[in-house]
């Protein structure tokens, strides 16, 4: 079942395009990668399904909704871990996990099951009650990838979730999220890390100068991918290739 469906966006901010034709399909169930350069459309083509962002043109559908029409509502749904932001700098980990939790219709003796799980799964225990300022930017990320999952949302929108943190929790944090699609939910994973993608995704799109080039199925191994990956942004820059022009494939 398609989750979410994206037709021919474009969207420019002034005049520098940062959507030109992009179109793809994500399935319940996958993680799916959106791998492209920095400045590729990955952002913005995010802002646009979670209703943060109006498409100038095109289509976009998400768990049935139309995200520019039903901005709050879509939001409400779907979880988003937004690329580097930091959380509220004067709450500490625990109001906001409250706050999360409140807006999002969670019973309290539910919500503090699930921050006392996430805690115990991150290694935040110690730092719940400590201002979210206080903390080093890896434990910062580990309060935003916690409050995107709280709720436990069928489709979440994560757009590089491991920077900023050590080695071990990267593996533990790529680890749960396979979990979570392989239980019937579904992820959408932006990144430039061909390594991430490789590792956790069923099919990832590659995305080029704001359209979709590619969406291949990596073996699990990154040198594939790499070479996919650096053929599709080279083939790109030098033929010019016109928006939506890009292959599906199954590889």
């Amino acid at each position: 079942m398609t989750i979410c469906r994206v037709d021919g966006l474009e969207h420019a901010f002034g005049s520098v395009t940062a959507l030109d034709g992009m179109s793809f399909t994500v399935e319940a169930g996958e993680c799916f990668g959106f791998l492209g350069p920095n400045g590729a459309g990955k952002t913005t083509s995010i802002g646009i399904l979670t209703g943060q962002l109006t498409p100038d043109a095109g289509e976009v559908e998400v768990l049935g909704l139309d995200p520019t029409a039903t901005p709050v509502e879509t939001r409400h749904r779907v979880g988003i871990l937004p690329e580097q932001q930091p959380p509220p700098s004067f709450l500490t980990p625990r109001e906001y996990f409250e706050f999360v939790g409140q807006v999002r219709g969670l019973e309290e003796a539910t919500l503090e099951s699930r921050i006392d799980t996430w805690a115990a799964r991150l290694g935040l225990h110690g730092k719940l009650d400590t201002l979210n300022t206080d903390l080093s930017r890896g434990q910062q990320q580990k309060v935003m990838i916690t409050q995107a999952f709280l709720h436990e949302p069928e489709l979440v929108f994560i757009d590089e979730p491991l920077v900023n943190l050590d080695p071990l929790v990267q593996e533990q944090v790529k680890a749960f999220l396979l979990e979570y699609a392989d239980a019937g939910n579904t992820i959408f994973v932006s990144t430039h890390n061909i390594d991430v993608a490789a590792a956790i995704c069923d099919r990832v799109a590659i995305v080029v100068d704001g359209a979709c080039r590619v969406v291949t199925e990596p073996d699990g191994t990154a040198d594939a991918l790499r070479h996919r990956f650096l053929e599709s942004v080279e083939r790109g820059a030098s033929q010019g290739m016109p928006a939506g022009s890009g292959e599906v494939s199954g590889e």
